[in-house]
Parts: structure tokens; C-alpha cells; sequence
């Protein structure tokens, strides 16, 4: 029957910073305690990498990744946007930092030829309910499909469905509130919002399988993408396992786990993938220090290949890369064995990528 491959990145963060050096940028006001422009951040990067060119072609922020992803040829690409996509809206009074692009620069994520934008997160409702529509109708209007944020509970709970040759690819996005997701966020009958966990634990786990099992047929692949747990640190809950054990048993064939701004262990639990924390992929965060031992500029892009028929991991690769002017570069080998040391699962190969042992 046949492989599938998929690309699985970690949050993609086109606003603030980045979107700051697109063409079209949405107003640069922020409400952090430090920072109150946008366009500071890009300081921050042109100080620790060099010159960013304004207005940036919408490729840029992807740099070498794209020529990584086009030699890899996945046949689906699925990353966790963690910005709202708009001009309007107001800032979420209840959180301090809040991330935006403008809906012209959608092109800077169809530019990387994205498939599936996860939603579930901690950012996607930073300009509100106005904010959350903008951000759905322009990626649909790009031909991105979405999950995990919506009008209401049925359309947040709802999975991304791709077409493969012979059977569908469908994607859940759900958020806790470990990575920092307002309880109010929850979409409800009535209410926007996001498909959310209150809790990461085996109850949660079993409802999100029954929703699963409503609407998945036989042969469908299933793939959860989880926004949890926090920032920096190797270490997995406990929960976190257990979470994904639960949903592996009852049919899901892969966890796409993000939130951590580094890459965190991962896991092959009965033939099926588990990524406890894919770590950023796009973001604004060069030149601001403090974590420097977990060398969050360095990234990877995720490339496991499934069995189609099955869901069963047939190999996994990942890409290394590295930001620098707010742009993706390869990674050399030394930062790539880093990366390698401190996920035990991973070695370094010949070409550069990292693969699965064994």
C-alpha cells in the first residue's frame, strides 16, 4: 500500500518580529513589560546575527528549510501556527504578550507549502474572537486547512482532513493549560475558542479517543497535535506519557506534542510515534538570552514516514537548522550531533539528518 511522510514542525511564530520585516505588517504595538514595538525585536536579531532585509521576501523566514523540505519530499506538512493572523482585534487584556501577523503575509506560510496549521494554543486568541475569524477565513482562503480554534466547540474539536491516494490523513488539534492557555479560551457551545484539555490525563485522553472514533473510518491515519507542557527542561510529566500511551491504544498513530521552545525527548510506543515537544520552528527570540545550555536557535524539521496501510513508523529523519537573522539555516554537524546527544532515540547519519536507531 504504500508510505506516507510527513513533515512535523514545532510552533511557527510569523508574528511580532517576523512579521515586523514582511511586507505588509500589522500595527507593532505591544504590551510587554520590556517591549513595546514589535520592530525591537527585530533589533535584537540584526545585533546577534546581522542585517534582516525590510521588506523580506515571505521565503525568507523558511531560508534553507525549503530546500531541506523539497528534498525530502513530504506528502504532508503540518506545523502549530502560533500567532493570530490579523489587522484588527484588541490585545487580550489578560495576557502580556501577544503575537499577530497581517493577513497579507500569509503568503510567508504558503511559501513553505504548508498543508495543516494546527490552532490549539496559547496565541491564536491574543486579538480575540475578530481575531481568531480573520485568522481561520485568510488561511482557508489560502487553502490551509485548520484545527483546533473555532466559532464554537463542534468546529474547534473538528479535525483537518487530508486526502491521501487511498485513505484520509486527519489531524486533531487540543491545547492544556501547562502551555500557558487561558481556561477561557475553551471553545464552548456559544463561546470561540479552542479544543481544551483542562487536564492532560488518561480521562482526557479516553474522551478525546471517543470524538476520535465518531468520526475516524478503518482506514483513516490519525494524527493528535498537543500544545502542553512548559517552556525549557528535557524532562516528560508522567502524565504527558501516560496521555499519549492512552490514545496510541486506543488507534492514534502518531503524537505530535509542542509548546517547549527546544526539542524534548521522543518516543516509539508500539510501532507508533510520540514527539513530547517538537521545539520552535519560526519565531523572533534571537538575541535574547538566558537558556543558552538548550541552544533554542537550533531547530529540526520532523520527517517520519508511516506506514500508509497501517500507521506503523516505517523510519524518521529530522532536518537540522538554525536561525539566524530571522531566517532558517542549514545546521552544521557538530550542532547536529548536539542535538543528537541529547535525544537519545536519534543519530547523526551521513547525509547530515538525524535518524532513528536501530
Amino acid at each position: 500500500m504504500g508510505d506516507v511522510t510527513l513533515l512535523l514542525g514545532g510552533d511557527v511564530m510569523t508574528g511580532r518580529g517576523v512579521d515586523a520585516i514582511l511586507s505588509r505588517p500589522a500595527p507593532p504595538d505591544l504590551r510587554e513589560p520590556a517591549v513595546r514595538d514589535a520592530r525591537e525585536y527585530v533589533a535584537l536579531a540584526e545585533g546577534a546575527g546581522g542585517p534582516v532585509p525590510r521588506p523580506a521576501p515571505p521565503s525568507w523566514p523558511w531560508g534553507d528549510a525549503l530546500d531541506l523540505l523539497a528534498a525530502a519530499a513530504p506528502d504532508v506538512r503540518i506545523v502549530n501556527l502560533e500567532t493570530a493572523v490579523t489587522g484588527r482585534g484588541t490585545h487580550d487584556p489578560a495576557k502580556t504578550i501577544h503575537y499577530r501577523m497581517h493577513p497579507a503575509n500569509v503568503t510567508t506560510l504558503t511559501a513553505a507549502r504548508l498543508d495543516v496549521c494546527t490552532l490549539a494554543n496559547n496565541h491564536c486568541l491574543d486579538f480575540g474572537p475578530v481575531g481568531l475569524a480573520d485568522t481561520r477565513d485568510t488561511l482557508a482562503g489560502a487553502g490551509l486547512a485548520i484545527a483546533g480554534a473555532g466559532p464554537d466547540a463542534t468546529v474547534a474539536w473538528r479535525p483537518a482532513v487530508v486526502p491521501l491516494v487511498d485513505r484520509r490523513l486527519l489531524v486533531w488539534s487540543v491545547a492544556a493549560p501547562s502551555a500557558g492557555v487561558p481556561p477561557h479560551w475553551a471553545a464552548t457551545a456559544d463561546r470561540p475558542g479552542v479544543a481544551y484539555l483542562p487536564a492532560v490525563c488518561t480521562a482526557s485522553a479516553d474522551a478525546l479517543a471517543a470524538r476520535i472514533a465518531a468520526v475516524a473510518g478503518p482506514g483513516d491515519r490519525i494524527v493528535v497535535s498537543v500544545h502542553w507542557g512548559t517552556n525549557w527542561g528535557y524532562d516528560v510529566p508522567a502524565e504527558h506519557v501516560a496521555f499519549a500511551h492512552r490514545l496510541v491504544d486506543a488507534g492514534v498513530d502518531l503524537v505530535h506534542g509542542h509548546s517547549s521552545h527546544h526539542p524534548r525527548p521522543m518516543e516509539v510506543y508500539r510501532d507508533r510515534l510520540v514527539l513530547y515537544g517538537c521545539g520552535d520552528l519560526v519565531d523572533d527570540y534571537e538575541g535574547i538570552g538566558g537558556h543558552e545550555e538548550y541552544r533554542p536557535e537550533l531547530r529540526l524539521l520532523w520527517l517520519p514516514t508511516l506506514d500508509r496501510a497501517t500507521g506503523r513508523l516505517r523510519g524518521l529523519r529530522a532536518a537540522p537548522v538554525r536561525m539566524r537573522r530571522l531566517r532558517l539555516e542549514r545546521a552544521g554537524p557538530a550542532d547536529a550531533r548536539w542535538l543528537a546527544d541529547r535525544l537519545a532515540l536519534l543519530t547523526v547519519d551521513a547525509t547530515g539528518l538525524l535518524t532513528l536507531r536501530g
